[in-house]
This record gives C-alpha cells, structure tokens and sequence, in this order.
C-alpha cells in the first residue's frame, strides 16, 4: 500500500511507474475521497475544539448562577455532528483504502522497464548445463516410469493438478524440505517456524493477495483461507506491532504447504509437477530496516542460490522488469533452473522486496534510537519450491536406463538411497 501523502506529491512519478508496469489507475477518486477525507477530520477537530470551549463557558455561566440555555442548545447541535461524522469518516476511509489496495507497487529505479518477461535480463548463471548420451524425459514420464509419481491416483482422490507421492519419490520430497531447512537455520541464522496453514483475511491483506487476487485462493465455508504461500502467515507474525532497531533484521523461514487455485493458467503445465493446486515450499521472509533492505535482498538471493548449488543444479538469475514485476513488489530476482526434459530454464524461486508496502497495509513497524516509529521493508524469497526441485533433480540426473541418481547431499536424508530405479 502506497502512502497518500508520497501519492498526492509524487502524481507524475506514480503515473509514470505505473506506465512502466503497463497498468492504470484512476487516481482523481483517490485524491477526492482524500480530500473528503482531510474536510471530515478538520471539521471533527474544528468542532471537538468548540465543544471544549463551549463546555468551559457553560461551567462558567453555571458558576455564575447565570442562564445558559442557549448555550446549551448550540452544545448538543455540536455533539450530534461530531456522533455524525465519524461513521461518515470511517466510509470515506474504507472507500479510500480499498481504491489504495488496487494500486501496486513502484518499481526500484534499477528495475528494467520491459511489457513482459522478454525484457527480464539475465544477471547471472550457474552450473553446467548436462549433456546426455539419450534424449532426455520430462519428469513426469521418468516418475510414472519409476512409481515415485502417481498424477492419475493424485487425480481420482481430489481432482485435476494434485500429485500422489509414493515410495522413494515421498521420501525425496520430505529430504528437500529437511535440507532446505537444515541450510537455511544452521548455515543462513534464519529462525525456523512453523505457521498454521489458513489464513485470516487480514493477513492476506496485509500481504496483499487481498482484495485484488481473491480469485486466485482457496476460501473454507468458515471464512479463512488456504494459505498459497508461508509468505503470508509468516509476514504477518508482526502484523500491528512495532518492533526495536536494534532487533532488526529479522530472518524466518518456514515450510508450508501451497494451495492456489491457478486461475487464469487453464491448460498451461497440465501434466506433472510444475503447476498444481497444492505444492510444498521453504520460504526465506526479512524484516529489515529500510536502509538494508536492498543489500538484505541480495543476501537473500544469494541463500536461495546456494540450495541450487549445494544440489548441483544449474541455474540463471532473471531480474523481472516492470511489466512481469508482482503486484506488491518494488524487485524480484527470479531463479530459473534447468530443465533437460523440457530443453529450457523454468523459475524455481522468486526472491522479492516489498519495501514498505506490504509493512503499511500490515502496520508493521520499528522504534529507531530516537524513539521514531517506522515501517519496516519486508522480503521473501522461496528457498525452494520444493515440487519443482524434484522435477529439476528427475531431469537433470536421469541415466540412460531410467534410473535417477541422487544428489550427493541429500543422500544422508534418505536413508543412504543413492539411486532410484524402477
């Protein structure tokens, strides 16, 4: 959420970020039901002020033994406006907010400007891109052809875009997430949690799902929702404190589960791993203070980097420009990893600063040195997507005949399994 004060100062530069990521907003309502707004609250105070005064004079007459009647009359005028403006300030502050939430973040200066993900920029690669002596399966064929991945049970049990696990291909995943952790706790100082798995409304607010992608979740019959990120339970751990300076940064990671209802993705990766409706993923989330938040985007990169080089996995960082920037965020570097099977790079993390943007919808905020309160920025970054790590892992260390090697690293949390064979 954008400040109206930085909004009603900064027209020009807001009409030409939001150019830049191919949107519009009109802002004329913003600025009239700010207006209304501000008139309500200088009227509320202008007359709070009278009613202050007026009571002292009414105290005075009454001392005085003198008639104030009149007084008294013009008194309750005054009391029954000021009951009536605050429900009708509360209305134009909700009207005003809910224009606010459609409005997205300002992208960083050093965002490229771009339409679409053809303008993204390749900053950097990793790895070497495997070379095979047979061409080289999707990892849905190598998992069916293994019994490790069963898309037509996952499908009879729930529905379209939901995967049953079985044997070597469960215990994969649950050693990603065990690896991913341990990594992450013991080698980056992040503190593990573990939220719950629905979300209030707020929350999603706060983190900015909501109002705008509703669409996009699953909602229970009570009213909360599935949680389609640890993002938002872990962001909103802060929601409406304020925290110390000198606690800052803070670093959490958390394994969830993901549930999104892909709306608007009808008929894209329809078969395997790479789109489902319930995924799992390690998530990185940062508290920072404003001044680090974009050397603490860097560092947190770089610690969802090193899950893909502890694996052996190549991989590019893509940094997004304006027209494939997510709604609340000012930068996000993508990590794409390769994909044999599919003979192309495919994100497996999204590694993002919000700066104060989510911090203000979820007034999360820090006391400095001078007992100043301020929105904090918040990051996060998935470290990894745990399902598309198995897909990278299936491709990339597939043999000729049919088996998939493990990687060496993750040996120890599978039971000593090396290879996987049918």
């Amino acid at each position: 959420m954008l400040d109206i004060k930085w909004i009603e100062q900064h027209k020009e530069l807001l009409g030409e970020a939001l150019q830049a990521r191919g949107q519009t907003v009109d802002l004329s309502l913003v600025f009239f039901l700010n207006e209304k707004r501000k008139n309500l609250l200088t009227e509320f105070e202008t007359l709070k002020a009278k009613q202050n005064q007026t009571s002292k004079e009414i105290a005075r007459l009454q001392k005085e033994k003198k008639d104030a009647s009149k007084i008294l009359s013009g008194m309750k005028q005054i009391a029954e406006r000021i009951r009536a403006i605050t429900p009708e300030r509360e209305e134009i502050e909700k009207r005003l907010d809910d224009v606010l939430y459609q409005i997205p973040n300002i992208p960083h200066p050093s965002v490229p400007v771009g339409t679409d993900s053809e303008a993204n920029l390749v900053i950097r690669s990793w790895g070497k891109i495997p070379v095979f002596s047979f061409k080289p399966l999707e990892h849905a064929e190598i998992g069916e052809r293994l019994r490790i991945l069963d898309f037509e049970r996952g499908a009879k049990i729930t529905g379209a875009r939901f995967t049953l696990y079985r044997g070597a291909g469960a215990l994969l995943e649950r050693a990603l997430i065990n690896f991913m952790l341990d990594v992450h706790t013991k080698e980056g100082g992040y503190e593990e949690v573990l939220p719950p798995f629905m979300v209030n409304s707020a929350s999603l607010t706060g983190t900015g799902q909501l109002p705008k992608f509703e669409s996009d979740l699953f909602k229970t019959t009570d009213g909360f929702y599935l949680a389609p990120t640890a993002e938002v339970p872990v962001t909103n751990i802060f929601r409406d404190e304020i925290l110390m300076e000198e606690k800052l940064p803070i670093k959490m990671c958390a394994y969830t589960p993901c549930f999104r209802s892909e709306a608007g993705s009808y008929g894209k990766d329809v078969k395997g791993l790479i789109r489902q409706h319930q995924f799992n993923k390690v998530e990185l989330v940062k508290f920072v203070r404003p001044d680090q938040s974009y050397s603490e985007l860097e560092s947190l990169t770089l610690d969802a980097e090193k899950i893909l080089q502890k694996l052996k996995l190549p991989y590019r960082v893509v940094v997004l420009c304006t027209g494939d920037l997510g709604f609340a965020s000012a930068k996000t570097y993508d990590l794409e990893v390769w994909l044999p099977g599919q003979n192309a790079y495919r994100e497996i993390s999204s590694c993002s600063n919000f700066e104060d943007f989510q911090a203000r919808r979820a007034k999360i905020r820090f006391k400095n040195r001078d007992g100043k309160n301020s929105f904090v920025h918040t990051l996060n970054g998935s470290g990894l997507a745990v399902g598309r790590t198995v897909v990278a892992i299936l491709e990339n260390f597939q043999q000729a005949d049919g088996s998939v090697v493990i990687p060496q690293i993750l040996r120890s949390y599978m039971n000593g399994l090396e290879i996987m064979k049918a």
